[in-house]
């Protein structure tokens, strides 16, 4: 006989005591013990991607707020800084000018994207 085959003769006594409604039912107890563990490990993991969700949202949002307060003060000071050369009236127009130029730059160069990306994804694929 190989060595690599199983021998019948080895079984132990005990593997002949059982029964298959027992072993399934053991099999059963193993696999609910088995979901139970596997469904507290996966609510802990939701927890935590829960908290964590949190907290990274509210250290955008205060990145956000400064870097809008950040812009403010910028635009502020391009306005003080101009002042002496086009008075107050005609830097406060220089800088709203300017930013409106941005804006604009920005919503055309979004709108040209927003139509590639409409053109591309109405395409039907080639046959």
């Amino acid at each position: 006989m190989n060595d690599s085959e199983p021998s019948t003769a080895r079984v132990s006594g005990d593997a002949r005591e059982r029964s298959l409604p027992e072993d399934l039912r053991e099999l059963a107890e193993d696999a609910r013990a088995l979901a139970e563990a596997e469904f507290a490990y996966q609510k802990s993991r939701a927890a935590f991607a829960g908290q964590e969700a949190k907290r990274i949202a509210i250290l955008g949002l205060l990145a956000a707020a400064l870097v809008f307060f950040a812009l403010m003060a910028l635009t502020l000071g391009l306005v003080l800084a101009l002042t002496p050369m086009l008075t107050a009236w005609g830097a406060t127009a220089v800088v709203v000018g300017g930013l409106l130029l941005v804006a604009a730059i920005c919503g055309i160069l979004a709108a040209t994207r927003w139509r590639n990306m409409a053109v591309t994804l109405s395409e039907k694929d080639p046959e």
